[in-house]
C-alpha cells in the first residue's frame, strides 16, 4: 500500500444541467479527521454526507472544502420588466421634469424601482434537487482522488527520508556494537586503572572490594540490551515502511522508542566513543519523528 502525508489540495470542476459546479479541498496535518465545510447557502443539506465521503477516504488529517455553485453561461434566469409600469414611471418623470424642473430620469433609476424588474425564481423539483445533489457529491469524489493523489506523492518523498533515516540508525546502531570501547579487555584494563587510581589516592580503601564494585558498575553500563532493542525496532520500521497504509501512529511511537534507546545509550555509556555515537543517534531520531508527523 501507498504511503500517504497528511498534506496535499485538488481542485475539481463539473457541469449539470446548467449548473456549473467546483470543489476545492486541502488538507494539513491531524491527529484524526476533522473536516471544515464552506457550502453555498441552500446546499447545508449536503454537510453530513460530505463529511462521511471524507471520513471513509482518510484516516488522518485537517480538512477543508469549499463547494462554489453557479448558472453556468445561458443559463442564468431572464428578468421580465413590467412594461407598463415602466412608461407610466418615465411618463410621471418627464412631467415632473416639466413642471417642478426635477431631474430627467435614468434608466438604472427607473430599473431599479420596486415592481419595475423582476427575476423569477426558480422552482426546483425533488427530482432535480436529488440530480444536482448527486452530481455534488460525484465532483467531490473526483477532488479527493485527486487530494489523495497529491498525499500520495508526497508520502513516496516521506518513505524514502524515513527509509534513509532507519539506515542511518542501524549503521550507528552497528558501530556502537563493534565499538573497541566493549571489548572485555579494554574494560578490564579501564576499571584496572580506576582501581589503581584509588588506591593511590587513599591505601585504606580495599582493593578486592573495589574490584567487585568496579565490575558492578561496568556490568550495570552494558549497553548489549540497547543495542539488541534497536536492531529490533530497524527491523519494525522496515516492515512498517513496505506495508504501507496508514501507519503514522505505529512510526510515531517506533520514534519514541528510538528515542528512549538513544537516551539509555548515553546515559550508560562509559566511553567517549560511544557517546558520540548516542549523540549522533539522537539526532538522527529526531529528524525522523519531524518527518514522521506528516504521515496519515
Amino acid at each position: 500500500m501507498n504511503l500517504q502525508s497528511m498534506t496535499g489540495f485538488a481542485r475539481a470542476v463539473a457541469e449539470h444541467d446548467g449548473t456549473s459546479i467546483a470543489w476545492e479541498v486541502k488538507s494539513v496535518n491531524g491527529k484524526s479527521v476533522e473536516v471544515r465545510l464552506r457550502l453555498p447557502q441552500g446546499l447545508e443539506r449536503l454537510e453530513p454526507a460530505v463529511r462521511q465521503t471524507v471520513q471513509k477516504r482518510f484516516a488522518r488529517g485537517n480538512f477543508q472544502a469549499t463547494l462554489t455553485v453557479g448558472r453556468a453561461a445561458g443559463q442564468q434566469a431572464q428578468p421580465v420588466v413590467n412594461e407598463a409600469f415602466l412608461r407610466d414611471l418615465a411618463g410621471l418623470a418627464k412631467r415632473l421634469q416639466e413642471m417642478f424642473g426635477a431631474a430627467p430620469a435614468t434608466a438604472d433609476g427607473l430599473l431599479s424601482l420596486r415592481g419595475v424588474l423582476d427575476i423569477p425564481e426558480t422552482v426546483e423539483t425533488e427530482e432535480a434537487r436529488v440530480a444536482l445533489d448527486s452530481a455534488i457529491l460525484s465532483a467531490l469524489e473526483v477532488a479527493l482522488g485527486g487530494l489523495e493523489q497529491a498525499r500520495q506523492g508526497e508520502g513516496t518523498a516521506l518513505r524514502s527520508l524515513l527509509s534513509g533515516h532507519i539506515d542511518a540508525i542501524e549503521a550507528l546502531t552497528l558501530r556502537a556494537e563493534a565499538d573497541p570501547s566493549r571489548e572485555p579487555a579494554v574494560i578490564r584494563e579501564r576499571i584496572t586503572e580506576q582501581v589503581r587510581l584509588l588506591m593511590d589516592a587513599s591505601a585504606n580503601l580495599d582493593a578486592s572490594r573495589l574490584h567487585m564494585e568496579a565490575a558492578f558498575l561496568a556490568t550495570k553500563a552494558d549497553i548489549r540490551e540497547e543495542i539488541d532493542r534497536l536492531k529490533t525496532h530497524v527491523a519494525s520500521g522496515r516492515v512498517l515502511l513496505a506495508g504501507g497504509g496508514a501507519i503514522g501512529r505505529k512510526l510515531d511511537f517506533l520514534a519514541q522508542e528510538f528515542n528512549r534507546e538513544s537516551n539509555t545509550l548515553c546515559s550508560k555509556s562509559n566511553a567517549a566513543a560511544i557517546t558520540a555515537i548516542g549523540l549522533e543517534l539522537k539526532a538522527v531520531v529526531d529528524q525522523f519523528r519531524e518527518q514522521v508527523q506528516n504521515l496519515e
